[in-house]
């Protein structure tokens, strides 16, 4: 797919999202959709997977550390083909395969539960590992919250990573600088008013050893390089900083940390859905006028 496509799709994520979440008047919005072109270009152009086989065992794996964000994991994998998109409307009810968190035992694709926060790169080294054990040539592909990075499992799993030089592991930090609680610099909780969730990322993990690049986590393009880059890496493992927004595509929703998790409205599902199909449109007719 070329990168118009790709970031289409990346839209077609979030619509999704929006969609699902307003009709189960719950969920995580902002950090899915700071995710969501990433999603996007992982999943459609990036991975090495089989919709049809998907325990195949040759796949690339892929980790949502961040699981509270699973319904934008989920609305990929339904449009890649793991399960029917009308699916999705059930999120978050009783008995549904789509729950709050991933369940790996309940739906395919997924290649490891996750909820509580910094426990995804752990399984991801393991994985790497067992893949270098078993002559497997697969990749392990880790998405971070900016947030969840303040777990110390999360530098015991990087530590080990490095010393073990898992060259087959990458992990991608969604570092959309908003988390939902704590760091505030002064009393109320004005968004203007809260700190990064961490500093320098690219010079922590570069300290533990990994190999470090940094890409615009909204530009598919630019993001595949980094990727790319990842699998040149040898003898470490990779962090990829990905640079985001948090909220990314509805301008009433960017860079505010209340739309870290709320229900939606229907007009503020009405509205968001008009600037994400504004914005696809724009994207159309300046590519045009390119050619």
């Amino acid at each position: 797919m070329n990168t118009l496509e790709l970031q289409r799709l990346g839209n077609e994520v979030r619509r999704h999202v929006l969609r699902t979440v307003h009709q189960a008047g719950a969920g995580h919005i902002g950090g899915v959709l700071s995710a969501a072109d990433i999603f996007a270009a992982l999943y459609f152009s990036e991975l090495r997977i089989d919709p049809k086989r998907p325990r195949w065992d040759d796949r690339d794996r892929f980790i949502l550390s961040k699981g509270h964000c699973a319904i934008g994991l989920y609305a990929v994998l339904a449009m890649r083909g793991y399960f029917p998109i009308e699916e999705l409307a059930t999120f978050d009810a009783i008995n549904s395969r789509l729950q709050g968190h991933p369940d790996m035992t309940k739906l395919p694709g997924l290649d490891m539960s996750t909820g509580s926060l910094g426990q995804g790169l752990s399984p991801g080294v393991g994985m790497a590992l067992g893949a270098r054990i078993l002559g497997k040539g697969f990749r392990t592909w880790v998405m971070l919250g900016d947030g969840e990075i303040q777990e110390g499992q999360i530098w015991e799993a990087a530590f080990i990573a490095a010393r073990y030089e898992l060259e087959n592991l990458t992990a991608i930090l969604d570092w959309n600088h908003l988390q939902q609680f704590g760091w505030s610099t002064q009393a109320g909780y004005a968004s203007s008013a809260r700190r990064d969730p961490t500093d320098s990322p690219a010079e922590k993990w570069r300290a533990f050893g990994w190999h470090v690049t940094e890409s615009d986590g909204h530009d598919v393009a630019d993001f595949l390089r980094a990727c790319s880059e990842a699998r040149a890496a040898r003898q470490r493992p990779t962090l990829i900083v990905a640079h985001t927004v948090k909220g990314k595509g509805v301008s009433f929703m960017e860079n505010e940390f209340a739309w870290h998790s709320r229900p939606i409205s229907d007009d503020d599902l009405r509205r968001a859905l008009e600037e994400i199909d504004r914005a696809d449109r724009l994207s159309i007719a300046q590519q045009g006028s390119v050619r």
